[in-house]
């Protein structure tokens, strides 16, 4: 019974070292692989106009788990009247927020981490119901990267991302 509480304990110690270490590297998304952590320079002050984004192809989006682990990915951004948006599309008969980890981790909790080039923001994304913005935001992103489609009898969820702390930074609070 002792020897087997010792190399528990030991799985345990080397299971925490290693989230210890992770948590110190970062392990972003690379590419298609979903990641952990991202790392960057944190911006607390407000942006006003998102258009400085479209330099880039790709931002990362920084999720909580329930199981208190962060879980990050790459994905498509479009900036739609100054404005940040993310969105997810959907094959016929899955229903947001079911099929995408990331969706499913915003649903439970929109705090999230966003990272557009080396610059880290906290934002809120706020899954836009709008039927006319949802469309024209949706149009907006199928411009941008021509060869996105969104699959026949599909759905495309979009989201807003609204930066944590930016309207406490523009009232002097």
């Amino acid at each position: 019974m002792k020897t087997l509480l010792k190399v528990a304990g030991a799985i345990l110690a080397c299971l925490v070292l290693l989230l210890v270490v992770l948590r110190i590297t970062g392990v972003g998304p690379l590419g298609h692989t979903p990641g952990l952590w991202i790392k960057g320079n944190s911006v607390t002050t407000p942006v006003a106009d998102w258009s400085f984004a479209n330099k880039y192809q790709t931002l990362e989006i920084q999720t909580q788990t329930p199981y208190l682990l962060p879980h990050s990915v790459t994905t498509y951004f479009v900036v739609y009247q100054g404005q940040l948006y993310v969105s997810s599309s959907y094959p016929a008969g899955v229903k947001y927020p079911h099929g995408r980890t990331w969706n499913e981790d915003v649903a439970r909790d929109p705090h999230v981490r966003i990272k557009i080039g080396s610059q880290l923001y906290n934002c809120m994304l706020v899954h836009v119901t709008d039927p006319a913005l949802s469309a024209a935001v949706t149009q907006a992103k199928l411009a941008r990267y021509p060869v996105l489609k969104i699959p026949p009898h599909g759905s495309n969820q979009v989201f807003h991302a609204v930066q944590i702390g930016a309207a406490e930074h523009a009232s002097g609070n």
